[in-house]
């Protein structure tokens, strides 16, 4: 088997349909298989593949594992000497398979490789590649920033906008399209189950890297994301501070425990300058259910404010 594809779906349905359907009209390997592992969302993801694909192997979770226990789960069925770890609310565009495939087997050293992701409107994601987190880059994470100043190694987005179009090694690629040999992945232990969500791929890009590997970003090979999927109509405090929790438990993980107080020490000021920016620039209704974007923004940084002072002891269960 030259390519095994594994997909987890969380009431992602007719966004998995999508993402099939974009596969099957492309043109790629032929030796492929496809894993899709249902994350207990039983959202009737079984009787669509059993439907309209009834060559995808199918693994029903009976709850949910998370992003990195549910895809160890599916690479555990898998054969393929490639595996390419995908999101459900993605579609490949033209030979992107191929050309991710045969880059990831011929530059030097390579251990991962990941495509160019568009939002559904053809705009550059500019998160499918990013540097290691550091208390500097997340404290001043910010789109004025990112946007000002594009090519800073701050963010290690550079090669979106001046790579000419040339694969170039970077520190991270994101988790909605990964590709990894197998014995790349095998040897650095597959995901760290440490995490719930929204760390597992900066943490498998870490140890690709500290295992003598390079991770690749192919501009060449294109994918469209259209972000969130299953987790867009959910959109909420959880998401921001899940995403610090495991910046967090990576941080502390890799650099120690002084490192991960530090860094939320950082986001407590992080938190505090944005609250009082947001709250002089508009008045906002925190219980109104259309809230404004302000609004919105406000609640997200009160989370993630409460999270830095030990405040959202829930997320440490995940």
């Amino acid at each position: 088997m030259e390519l095994s594809i594994v997909i987890v779906n969380w009431n992602s349905k007719e966004l998995l349909r999508q993402c099939l359907v974009s596969m099957e009209a492309a043109s790629f390997v032929e030796k492929i298989e496809i894993i899709v592992v249902d994350n207990a969302s039983y959202d009737g993801c079984r009787e669509l593949l059993a439907r309209e694909f009834a060559k995808v192997i199918f693994i029903q979770s009976e709850k949910n594992l998370g992003f990195a226990r549910a895809n160890n789960l599916g690479f555990q069925r898998s054969q393929g000497r490639t595996l390419l770890f995908l999101n459900p609310d993605t579609e490949v565009v033209g030979q992107s398979l191929n050309v991710l495939v045969n880059q990831l087997h011929s530059l030097p050293g390579a251990g991962a490789a990941g495509a160019k992701l568009l939002n559904s409107n053809g705009i550059v994601q500019t998160s499918c590649i990013q540097s290691f987190p550091t208390l500097l880059n997340q404290a001043l994470d910010t789109e004025f920033l990112r946007t000002r100043f594009p090519s800073s190694q701050l963010w290690g987005m550079a090669p979106l906008f001046f790579g000419n179009n040339v694969p170039s090694e970077v520190e991270m690629l994101s988790g909605a399209g990964i590709m990894v040999k197998r014995k790349v992945f095998e040897q650095v232990g597959m995901f760290s189950e440490e995490y719930f969500m929204y760390a597992e791929d900066l943490d498998l890009c870490f140890k690709i890297r500290q295992a003598g590997y390079k991770n690749y970003y192919v501009p060449s090979a294109t994918i469209i994301h259209h972000g969130g999927g299953s987790s867009q109509s959910s959109r909420s405090d959880f998401s921001a501070v899940m995403m610090r929790e495991s910046n967090c438990r990576f941080l502390t993980k890799t650099k120690g425990s002084t490192y991960g107080m530090a860094y939320c020490i950082a986001m407590i000021a992080s938190a505090a300058v944005r609250l009082l920016f947001v709250g002089l620039s508009t008045l906002p209704k925190l219980a109104c259910r259309n809230r404004s974007t302000a609004s919105c923004t406000l609640h997200k940084w009160l989370a993630i404010l409460k999270w830095s002072l030990g405040m959202q002891s829930w997320v440490r269960k995940q």
